[in-house]
């Protein structure tokens, strides 16, 4: 029988569910008060009706051995030590959004997943091997960072053809590291890009949930440990 998963895509501004066996997500709000129990409650009332096995969780924060590092930058406190599985009653995995979404975007090779949204997300799977980056916060120039220039108060105090200019000048010097075979853009604001860089093609915010469902399959179960209750 196969496993059914729930996936959770969690946001700076909602919190997004679904199950394979439905095509439509469902969605709450979330913001820089929602804690971890605040977020378990809202998704077991929103997902009343659906079965599953399993839980994958994207979150908005570096994870390490399927913990978070700190507190998501845009949520609020506790999600470092909270007991994901136990509050599921579930077997979880959790990763960080962008990875999931770089799973559920991944065609095989070496790809590098650049997510432009709130901030600035990224990811590089080798042959199936998720590499986890924080690329966003290495310094650019003057002072700032990746993501203070390509993110979305770069966008806003720049406009357009200043941010573009930044995004395809730190593509290029990524590329140029790391090497990839193919760069997926996802995140809300890749298609505000009139031309699509070359060795480039846009993502789309759905394959986070392609990425949960896949994260329990044989190819990927070396790559992302399961949280046990």
């Amino acid at each position: 029988m196969d496993l059914k998963v729930l996936a959770i895509d969690i946001g700076g501004t909602n919190v997004k569910i679904r199950v394979a066996s439905d095509p439509q997500k469902r969605s709450f709000p979330s913001g820089p008060t929602l804690t971890p129990h605040q977020m378990v409650d809202g998704v077991l009332e929103l997902a009343q009706g659906w079965e599953f096995d399993a839980v994958s969780i994207g979150l908005p924060a570096p994870i390490v051995k399927n913990k978070p590092v700190h507190n998501p930058g845009n949520l609020g406190k506790g999600w470092v030590d909270f007991n994901y599985a136990a509050c599921f009653a579930k077997q979880v995995k959790l990763i960080n959004d962008a990875a999931m979404q770089a799973v559920g975007s991944y065609e095989g090779g070496r790809m590098l997943f650049l997510g432009f949204g709130t901030g600035l997300g990224s990811c590089l799977i080798a042959e199936h091997v998720i590499v986890p980056t924080e690329i966003a916060h290495m310094p650019y120039r003057e002072g700032g960072t990746f993501e203070d220039a390509v993110g979305i108060k770069a966008f806003e105090k720049h406009r357009k053809k200043h941010w573009t200019k930044d995004v395809y000048a730190v593509i290029e010097i990524l590329s140029a590291a790391l090497i990839p075979d193919y760069i997926v853009l996802g995140g809300g604001n890749a298609a505000k890009l009139q031309e699509i860089p070359p060795n480039c093609r846009l993502g789309d915010n759905a394959h986070a949930f392609t990425g949960g469902f896949r994260m329990w399959t044989p190819e990927w179960a070396h790559s992302v440990a399961v949280y046990h209750k």
